[in-house]
């Protein structure tokens, strides 16, 4: 089976496991993985990695990501999401669209967030979800994420309860349930999110992913080279370059066209365009994170 990503739009219902499992029996390999998990109520972008490209996934998983989503005010439930039970019930009729953006525009930046109970962080060991189920939920702390871009679509109004359509562009880790909660909170009234759906990772968009029956019918990836000149920005380097670091040398980044922009790993290209690694700029040394050739 030739290494790539297949970018899958994940139907409701089935974790992000199960969607690795269906791939592995579509590629014929268990050398199948994901980057950035999807919680079973969510659909949208899951980025699988086959073969040599699962090297990839732990890069991938950093990148920024946006979704759209329900966020239900006047109910809170124990998992921030539909999936769980409402625990507390406080009437939004009286949220008026002013004070929603203004408490939408408070969560917006860089934030300070404590990942859902049910969520899955290891606490000692165990998931924190595991934990919650066997009522010992945990006390996580807070971490910093950032959220670029929240904003408000939509607003229904269902008797004491609102429901706003939002859309959400933010960084690795944050979690949109600890959003929708936060912002119940906010206002006053508890909130959970209803409806989720990722509609890109990173340089992925859902225009560019194909749903299980369609893979089923017809199977590719994404080749390696491709998805890696994608995902990251890319350096070239020379025959000699390529061999150094294809047998783990580091080279200096004065010696390399390397690439402007953020910091973060880049795919380094032989000659013939094949991906050799990605580096990493580690005090002035190029330094191979992951090497893709024998």
């Amino acid at each position: 089976m030739a290494s790539g990503l297949v970018i899958v739009d994940k139907p409701r219902g089935l974790t992000s496991h199960d969607v690795v499992a269906r791939i592995r029996r579509l590629a014929g390999t268990r050398r199948v993985g994901h980057a950035g998990t999807l919680d079973p109520m969510a659909t949208g972008v899951l980025v699988i990695g086959v073969e040599k490209a699962t090297r990839l996934l732990g890069h991938l998983a950093l990148s920024e990501k946006e979704y759209s989503a329900t966020i239900r005010l006047g109910q809170a439930t124990d998992t921030d999401d539909a999936e769980g039970q409402v625990i507390a019930e406080t009437s939004a009729a009286r949220v008026s669209e002013a004070s929603l953006e203004a408490a939408v525009a408070a969560l917006t930046g860089e934030i300070e967030q404590i990942p859902p109970g049910y969520s899955a962080i290891k606490v000692g060991g165990k998931r924190a979800y595991r934990l919650a189920r066997e009522g010992a939920a945990p006390e996580l702390a807070a971490r910093t994420v950032t959220v670029t871009a929240f904003d408000v679509l939509a607003v229904r109004r269902a008797g004491d309860l609102l429901d706003a359509d939002v859309t959400v562009t933010c960084s690795s880790g944050t979690y949109i349930r600890a959003l929708a909660r936060d912002l119940g909170r906010a206002l006053g009234v508890g909130g959970h999110l209803t409806a989720l759906r990722r509609t890109r990772v990173g340089p992925y968009e859902i225009s560019a992913a194909a749903t299980l029956d369609q893979l089923a019918a017809t199977f590719a990836v994404i080749p390696l080279d491709e998805a890696a000149g994608v995902a990251f920005r890319p350096v070239h380097l020379t025959g000699d370059q390529a061999r150094s670091v294809a047998h783990g040398g580091r080279i200096a980044i004065a010696e390399l066209d390397w690439p402007g922009g953020p910091p973060g790993p880049v795919a380094a290209f032989a000659p013939d365009g094949s991906l050799i690694a990605l580096l990493t700029d580690q005090a002035g040394q190029a330094r191979p994170l992951a090497v893709f050739v024998p």
